[in-house]
């Protein structure tokens, strides 16, 4: 678990917290074993990742879809953003996650 976020990892906090979006809540760094969630809404199952480029390289591009399918097979939506879009493209992002 990282104690600092990344800029982009910011942004969606404060976009998200305190239920500022569609009154729901959602809780940063959650830890749904063995993994450890940027973003997650228990009340919708929704999780919401925020990547950023180390995510493009093989090993992470299987890793993140091993990820994605064991929270799939949860019942959980999963979502990834990257972080030039959540910094760039906020209201798309948003817009999105609508």
């Amino acid at each position: 678990m990282r104690h600092t976020a990344t800029d982009a990892e910011h942004l969606m906090w404060q976009l998200l917290r305190a239920k500022r979006f569609m009154n729901l809540k959602f809780r940063r760094q959650h830890v749904i074993k063995p993994y450890i969630l940027d973003f997650y809404c228990h009340e919708i199952g929704l999780v919401i990742e925020v990547d950023g480029g180390q995510h493009g390289i093989d090993d992470a591009i299987e890793y993140d879809a091993a990820r994605t399918k064991f929270l799939e097979a949860l019942g959980l939506t999963v979502v990834h953003y990257r972080n030039h879009d959540e910094l760039g493209r906020t209201d798309m992002v948003l817009e999105d996650l609508w």
